[in-house]
């Protein structure tokens, strides 16, 4: 697998992930969360089979959590793509919107 990419809704994602970190439990604690999601990011691109499906909840999506955070991507020829990155939102409007 050659990697992956995060769309701009999951970069937005990401970095209000990286902000709420930073505002609720410090810089540090917020760089470290940040940089295990990066690790979980290239699992999942090295490994992208491994989670499991959710066409119920979108047809060709696949979903892996990370501590609190659910990732929700798609397989692709050059890569894996990462649609969003969610926490408590409503999983349904958040995908309908990638």
């Amino acid at each position: 697998m050659a990697g992956y990419k995060l769309t701009k809704r999951a970069v937005t994602d990401y970095e209000n992930i990286f902000i709420y970190g930073v505002q609720q439990f410090g810089l540090q604690l917020a760089d470290t969360y940040i940089e295990g999601m990066e690790t979980h990011f290239s699992d999942i691109a090295a490994r992208p089979y491994l989670y499991r499906a959710v066409d119920h909840v979108r047809v060709g999506y696949r979903r892996s959590v990370y501590r609190s955070h659910a990732i929700y991507y798609r397989i692709e020829v050059a890569g894996v793509l990462i649609v969003r990155i969610l926490g408590r939102q409503d999983v349904g409007a958040a995908l309908s919107e990638a």
